[in-house]
């Protein structure tokens, strides 16, 4: 294990953005989302939870597939180049680093998706265990330790020092090229922080929330439920739980005329939209509250069954502090489990 004084940290990024991107969290105006590093950048380390996750430096909000072009009778088509330059994410938290892995399994599952495994293949995840985590965290009813990230590279931060331990080849590589800023240490101020942070998880209002009866067995029981009726009835569909999550991944392919030539973008989608999966014929689920149901169906139960029980919500909190009707999945969670009685 290494470390770094707190006031080395800015050399340490020059360091790194030598030979790569890097990505950090940036404060801009009021929120703190992440964006590629500069020395203008005001990087904030503090702040528990960027706004939107950082899913998006796999997996961006919007991106180029393709350009056709006509000249005269000939059209040619001119695919967007992979990514090939080498990134590092620094900061992502435990709950972000599982939603790249539940990402990992809709988009490394054949057929691969190309666009995604050249960002995976050239990134590199810095991950930053939570000092302080709020009451709207519950990762750990997931399985999750945010005292204790996995990803290349795990990093814990006290007043003074961040501590700095490798955990994969890329993260020994990484560390190779920043060394000559670290110096060793023992873990043992990481450990009494570790164990100051599980206490303080453990004392949160979700932390012993129950997962009983959701999995993916439980698709006609929860599916059929008359409490999706009542449940969703304060939703606005406004989208805004799908696109800070850090595990949705769906998206809509489009055309753009650029006056030159048509360009074929993705953009991420909503399940919540009354167009999202629009066909010819119209859309399948007819009425806000299917979409609802979808949604919390497939966090819960869809994706587990497809995934070895893995869950495709990773208690990050942010569908609980951004939902203007304060619909998220912890009151769907909590519904179901006061219908079947108290088993907390």
């Amino acid at each position: 294990m290494y470390k770094i004084a707190k006031e080395n940290l800015s050399a340490l990024f020059r360091k790194i953005a030598e030979n790569q991107e890097l990505y950090v969290p940036v404060k801009t105006g009021n929120q703190v989302n992440f964006g590629a590093w500069s020395k203008e950048a005001e990087v904030d380390l503090d702040t528990l939870k960027t706004v939107k996750s950082p899913k998006d430096a796999f997996f961006p909000q919007s991106e180029n597939l393709y350009t056709c072009v006509r000249d005269g009778k000939k059209l040619s088509v001119e695919p967007e180049a992979l990514k090939e330059q080498d990134f590092v994410v620094f900061g992502m938290k435990a709950c972000d680093v599982r939603g790249i892995e539940v990402l990992d399994k809709v988009f490394l599952a054949d057929p691969v998706d190309s666009f995604y495994a050249a960002r995976r293949e050239h990134g590199t995840i810095v991950a930053m265990a939570c000092k302080e985590p709020e009451e709207t965290c519950f990762c750990n009813v997931f399985g999750i330790d945010c005292a204790e990230p996995s990803a290349d590279v795990a990093v814990w931060m006290t007043e003074e020092e961040l501590y700095w331990k490798s955990l994969t080849e890329r993260g020994e590589t990484l560390t190779g090229q920043v060394k000559e800023l670290l110096s060793d240490t023992i873990e043992e101020k990481v450990e009494e922080q570790k164990q100051s942070i599980r206490a303080i998880m453990e004392k949160l209002p979700n932390a012993q929330m129950s997962l009983e009866g959701w999995n993916g067995e439980a698709l006609k029981e929860k599916f059929d439920s008359p409490l999706w009726e009542e449940l969703y009835k304060p939703c606005l569909a406004c989208g805004t739980c799908t696109f800070v999550c850090p595990t949705c991944q769906c998206y809509d392919i489009k055309d753009y005329d650029t006056g030159h030539g048509i360009k074929r973008y993705r953009c991420w989608d909503s399940c919540m939209y009354s167009d999202f999966t629009m066909m010819a014929h119209g859309n399948n689920r007819t009425s806000q509250m299917q979409r609802f149901r979808q949604r919390f169906m497939h966090k819960l139960v869809y994706f587990p069954a497809n995934n070895d029980g893995m869950y495709s919500c990773v208690g990050c909190g942010r569908c609980v502090e951004k939902c203007p009707s304060s619909l998220n999945i912890v009151k769907v969670i909590k519904a179901f489990e006061k219908q079947g009685g108290d088993k907390s």
